[in-house]
């Protein structure tokens, strides 16, 4: 076969070339695309962690401000129910002041109606005691033929009421 009688002669020619594209090969790719590829992928790795550790760094500031916004809205709120609390107290106050003041006002009333009603009542006994006196002085001179005073026929008529 005269390809292969031919290899003898070629073959240094053959491995001459081939390490020279070799070589070219090995500088301009590897001495320089690969570095420039590795300092791509370098800094996108840094990037990343960059982004990885500013997104953690965003993340502890948002939980921060979760946290304050969390105690700020506690405390509003334990203020906004000091206020209720206050503003109840001071409405049931109020209303205790108007139940007392409407309580004085009817205990007034009622003591004045029931005076009043004492004295429609002592006036109404002191009017029986007039007419059963009147009565009594009446029956007497009726049945009896007797004349009594007036002073005798109350006085006996209080006798008779003080026992009823």
């Amino acid at each position: 076969m005269p390809q292969i009688a031919q290899l003898a002669e070629t073959y240094s020619s053959q491995i001459f070339w081939l390490l020279f594209f070799f070589g070219i090969t090995f500088f301009v790719i590897g001495r320089g695309m690969v570095p420039k590829v590795m300092g791509t992928v370098a800094l996108r790795d840094k990037q990343i962690a960059d982004d990885l550790a500013a997104a953690q760094a965003a993340r502890n500031a948002a939980d921060a401000q979760e946290e304050a916004w969390r105690e700020r809205e506690n405390e509003n709120r334990a203020k906004a129910q000091a206020v209720m609390a206050e503003a109840k107290a001071k409405a049931a106050a109020a209303s205790e002041k108007k139940l007392a003041a409407a309580q004085k006002r009817l205990d007034t009333k009622l003591a004045k109606a029931e005076a009043d009603i004492d004295a429609a009542r002592a006036a109404a006994m002191a009017e029986v005691e007039d007419v059963a006196a009147e009565a009594t002085q009446d029956i007497v001179a009726r049945l009896a033929g007797a004349k009594i005073d007036k002073r005798t026929a109350k006085s006996a008529v209080k006798k008779a009421l003080a026992n009823v």
